[in-house]
């Protein structure tokens, strides 16, 4: 079973402020979204499952879209190292999501470790004079652990840069052990991300490069599903569908450029793409 993942950024954002979301009633989003895609990914069903990770304001609107239909699943694109406790902590974590309201709310999956987060981490750990490599993986692992302490699947990211790619090893090393300590990995997807080739005159990764990750992952983790995080599209699709030990992959934007952003009829497109260019070589 392959997994086709979406993670929609900050997708609340409309144009005038600088964002990217032009297609849609920012209150109308989410709901636009999984309207025009849930008939086209129905063709699939049995040979890929399918996850669309939303900022808070769009979950409710997709949610109530799906109306009970079990694809696609709807995440949280992250949840509090806290949760609340009963005769505990009634909620007060105030600015933070914590996994309970993401449960409560309907989220079935969550994303965890996006390098966008673990940036963000490292900069605050940083302020506090914190120079210990292993702290952002110890915070994410509370992440992992509150998320399938409330019964979600977790899309648990990993990658390096450029200045680690020497040390690979040891580095996609430390965040799966620290990361997934403790974890029931029967409740986790790993995406890998090479942080190092994804953006504007990056070198993308190569099938060889991919397949070499996709192998260490699951010598480390016996029996886990591994998808490429950096950007499943149009322009890899067919290759990453020929790389057998890759489950899947997660979708961001659809469009680079003019007027970017993330389309529906791109979208499937990319999946008949790499779900129609399963086994080729």
């Amino acid at each position: 079973m392959k997994n086709i993942y979406v993670n929609l950024k900050r997708f609340d954002v409309p144009k005038t402020l600088g964002g990217v979301n032009g297609i849609a009633d920012i209150q109308d989003w989410g709901s636009y979204i999984l309207k025009n895609i849930k008939g086209g990914i129905k063709k699939y069903e049995g040979k890929a499952e399918f996850t669309f990770f939303m900022p808070e304001m769009h979950l409710l609107g997709a949610l109530k879209e799906l109306a009970g239909e079990k694809q696609p699943e709807i995440g949280c694109q992250g949840v509090c190292r806290t949760d609340v406790k009963k005769d505990g902590n009634f909620g007060a974590l105030t600015t933070s999501l914590p996994a309970a309201a993401a449960k409560t709310a309907g989220c079935t999956q969550v994303l965890i470790g996006h390098c966008e987060e673990r940036m963000q981490l490292a900069q605050v750990l940083a302020e506090a004079g914190v120079t210990d490599s292993t702290a952002v993986n110890r915070l994410l692992n509370k992440e992992v652990q509150a998320a399938i302490g409330q019964g979600m699947k977790v899309l648990y990211c990993i990658g390096e840069k450029e200045n680690e790619l020497e040390n690979w090893q040891e580095v996609l090393g430390e965040q799966i052990n620290i990361g997934l300590c403790d974890v029931d990995t029967s409740q986790v997807v790993i995406a890998y991300e090479p942080i190092w080739s994804i953006g504007p005159g990056k070198t993308p990764a190569g099938k060889e490069y991919i397949e070499k990750i996709a192998g260490f992952v699951k010598e480390k983790v016996s029996g886990i599903q591994v998808v490429y995080g950096g950007g499943l599209k149009k322009e890899n699709a067919e290759m990453l569908a020929s790389v057998s030990s890759i489950d899947g992959g997660l979708i961001a934007l659809t469009r680079f450029q003019g007027e970017i952003g993330f389309y529906p009829e791109e979208y499937l497109e990319i999946v008949d793409l790499y779900l129609g260019g399963e086994g080729k070589s």
